[in-house]
């Protein structure tokens, strides 16, 4: 839509009011997207062993997760604001068309740079897939109803971090590595179906913004150099030596350009009248850890199990999959009562207390882990985190303006990816570290890693309760609004 349209305008074009059959039915159409946005955030965890064996390379191996969330944190913002210029429906079919070519990409790869390249391209589409979905949420239910709704995008969200490193390492035992990247294909087809047909009667909110591409560079740029810090400080380089003091040097010198950028252009990738909000940044902050963890988590726990414990690919991903069966009913349960009851926080923070306590044990009791002490602790943190999941989303879009939806939720997704990027390669690096290049060769298999102590998992199950904690914190401080029950248009 044209952005001299006016407001009169667009509100004269609307379509008629959804009514709750037509918003179920909307937000159930986009549970696929959510999904393939977030389970190419996982299925590598238990494939890396056989892409490093494949491709004759180790220690490049975490960038195929980092890449990724790299290309998506640095384009959601952006996603955000062209999604309310041009609106939720043809910014869905971009986002779709760019994740498809990064998934063609990405199974045609003949070595490990062409498969990062493809995993670039992917997170670049698939930064849109998900925070497309949430402005979509934002844009058909008032705050007081859409933890119910949002019950449906933590199902989606949560099963994909789930089904994510069995599907992978099934794949990998069973078929061929590649694979990974193909067989989403007909799902991707379907989406864009949903899309083209669901959409059509979307409520509008556009608004006219100008989109900060180099901001959008400036922060990939530093994030790559300093995820690249991460990941050969202390195994190919001395922490100290000059290449990695380069690449820290680097880092923060875009940052700050960064930084800079945002306080001065007219309108930041990142925008400076949400973040000024209390409210708004606290659930960020607890959004982004909560989750960050729970991300390390899905990627780790499998290295463990195979590392450690000696289990397949495929046992230490089915192992996993109470996280994901827990998170989806304590999120759900949770979404019914976030909008009926007074004191919304409560139960979601008690919930997190447990989660946390859960993390801990599983640190406590690496060493001499059982199975069925290894799946009673994962149902404690699905349980303990699940509630958060809905409460975030809810918190943010309760004190933003529908009209700052998407630049919000763009930015509350950036956040999210970021702070996951930063743990996993900092997790990464942790293991790594732990593992000889030389001994590790051109192979990141069970011979390599089985000089992994259980103390070096300790340190990461450690620090991921940690990041929980901060979440926790967060979420105590934040002011308990009562839930807006209309869709204000005016504000």
């Amino acid at each position: 839509m044209d952005a001299t349209v006016s407001e009169h305008d667009v509100a004269a074009v609307q379509p008629a009011p959804l009514g709750h059959r037509e918003k179920t039915v909307i937000v159930i159409s986009m549970m696929l997207p959510v999904f393939l946005g977030s389970v190419d955030q996982s299925i590598l965890a238990t494939s890396l062993p056989t892409i490093g064996r494949a491709l004759g390379d180790v220690h490049n191996l975490p960038w195929l997760i980092t890449a990724y969330l790299i290309a998506s944190t640095a384009l959601t913002p952006l996603y955000g604001k062209f999604a309310d210029i041009h609106g939720r429906r043809v910014s869905m079919l971009i986002a779709l068309g760019i994740y498809i070519a990064g998934s063609l990409l990405a199974a045609s790869s003949s070595g490990m740079l062409m498969l990062i390249a493809g995993r670039i391209v992917q997170g670049c589409g698939g930064g849109g897939l998900t925070s497309i979905s949430q402005m979509i949420l934002g844009d058909i239910a008032p705050a007081k109803d859409r933890a119910k709704y949002y019950a449906y995008f933590s199902i989606a969200f949560t099963t994909a971090g789930g089904t994510g490193p069995v599907l992978g390492g099934w794949i990998c035992d069973h078929l061929y590595w590649w694979v990974i990247f193909l067989w989403n294909f007909p799902l991707c087809l379907i989406a864009v179906g949903l899309t083209l047909t669901m959409l059509r009667r979307l409520p509008r909110y556009d608004r006219p913004h100008k989109l900060d591409v180099f901001g959008a560079v400036l922060i990939m740029a530093a994030s790559s150099a300093f995820m690249m810090a991460l990941n050969l400080g202390g195994v190919r380089y001395p922490w100290l030596s000059s290449p990695i003091l380069a690449l820290v040097a680097a880092a923060l010198a875009l940052g700050a350009g960064f930084v800079a950028r945002q306080l001065t252009t007219a309108e930041p990738l990142i925008p400076l009248a949400v973040l000024a909000d209390q409210t708004a940044r606290l659930a960020m902050l607890g959004h982004s850890f909560g989750w960050g963890a729970i991300m390390a988590l899905n990627i780790f726990l499998p290295m463990y199990l195979q590392s450690v414990l000696g289990w397949t690919a495929t046992s230490s991903g089915l192992s996993i999959m109470i996280l994901m069966v827990t998170l989806n009913a304590s999120a759900g349960l949770s979404s019914q009562l976030v909008g009926r009851v007074k004191h919304y926080k409560l139960l979601p923070n008690l919930c997190l207390v447990v989660g946390i306590g859960a993390v801990l044990a599983l640190a406590f009791s690496a060493a001499n882990m059982t199975p069925l002490r290894f799946e009673i602790i994962l149902f404690l943190i699905g349980i303990g985190f699940g509630p958060t999941a809905p409460l975030t989303q809810v918190v943010l879009q309760n004190t933003v303006s529908i009209r700052h939806l998407g630049a919000a939720i763009g930015t509350m997704n950036f956040v999210r990816t970021l702070m996951s990027t930063i743990l996993v390669a900092v997790f990464g690096a942790i293991v790594l570290a732990s593992v000889p290049f030389a001994a590790s060769g051109d192979t990141l298999s069970q011979r390599a890693l089985a000089g992994t102590s259980v103390a070096t998992f300790a340190v990461v199950f450690f620090a991921a309760a940690a990041t929980l904690a901060i979440a926790l914190v967060a979420m105590i401080v934040v002011e308990e609004k009562p839930l807006e029950s209309t869709i204000e248009t005016s504000r």
